[in-house]
């Protein structure tokens, strides 16, 4: 399989960089080269960095971008390739079984076939992208069984035989930094780590992604979860809790409420667990107050 040069008319990095733009992501240069890359040379793209900061959302406006159908899936501890690739329909096939008597029948049709994501993405590489989200939280199992897959695009049926995607699927993982992935699987891959925006950038998805917060709003949420983020948090707030605090603090200050109230009365949508709340309780008026100036 060739590399597959321009895609959708992206011949460049600053191209998808526009086109994720126009999709309401910001992406920086060190992305917009990375999928540039990935795109262009048919590889997987891997994309690691801390909850929150944007990975899924990135696999979202690519396939958005493209016109594409996102297929994900979701990687869990136990995860085997029966959820990843196909399932037969027992209950279906017995009841054809019982049914066609004594009359041959085909059971490993199509319409007795569950299609799983990896099939689905190697069935119909021109119209998907694959979102193989989390590959850490797998077990090294089922990260050897998707290296096999990445190598060659490629799944055997026994009762079918090998099928092989006619082109190179967009496959992009994500990863949590939970553990260390194999080194082959990350040669086989276009790598990119994605940090927290730096405050000027976040500021500006809090007001691209959300029209009704004013930018004194958007900046001073983005130097209140700067200051979360060194905290010891159990789950420090990603860039989607930035924008929900946002349009939270906005939406209660339309309701009356002075805007260091309508900031502490939101920490509920920034903050998602009771610890890192009864942690944060002490200093959060000092917080407020130092961002509602």
């Amino acid at each position: 399989m060739a590399m597959r040069g321009s895609v959708g008319g992206i011949d460049r990095p600053e191209k998808l960089a526009e086109a994720l733009r126009a999709a309401y992501y910001l992406a920086d240069d060190g992305f917009a080269t990375a999928g540039y890359l990935a795109l262009a040379l048919g590889k997987p793209l891997l994309l690691e960095g801390a909850p929150g900061v944007g990975k899924t959302e990135a696999a979202k406006a690519i396939a958005g971008i493209m016109g594409r159908q996102l297929i994900r899936l979701q990687c869990y501890e136990g995860i085997d390739s029966a959820a990843a690739l196909y399932e037969w329909n027992y209950p279906r096939q017995m009841l054809a079984i019982r049914q066609a008597g004594d009359e041959p029948i085909d059971i490993y049709r199509d319409d007795f076939l569950i299609e799983r994501p990896m099939l689905a993405a190697l069935r119909r590489p021109d119209s998907t992208v694959l979102l193989i989200d989390e590959i850490d939280r797998s077990d090294p199992e089922f990260e050897a069984f998707l290296l096999e897959f990445l190598s060659d695009f490629s799944i055997s049926i026994p009762e079918r035989g090998t099928l092989r995607a006619h082109e190179r699927p967009v496959v992009i993982l994500t990863s949590n930094r939970t553990r260390d992935l194999h080194e082959a699987l990350r040669r086989r891959c276009v790598y990119h780590y994605i940090a927290y925006p730096d405050p000027e950038r976040e500021a500006r998805i809090i007001m691209m992604r959300s029209s009704s917060v004013a930018e004194a709003t958007a900046r001073a949420i983005v130097t209140a979860v700067g200051r979360l983020r060194q905290e010891p948090l159990t789950k420090p707030p990603g860039v989607a809790e930035a924008i929900d605090w946002a349009e939270a603090s906005t939406l209660l200050a339309k309701t009356g409420a002075p805007w260091p109230d309508a900031f502490r009365r939101a920490i509920g949508v920034a903050l998602k667990d009771e610890e890192d709340l009864a942690f944060i309780a002490p200093r959060l008026d000092a917080i407020i107050a130092e961002i509602a100036a």
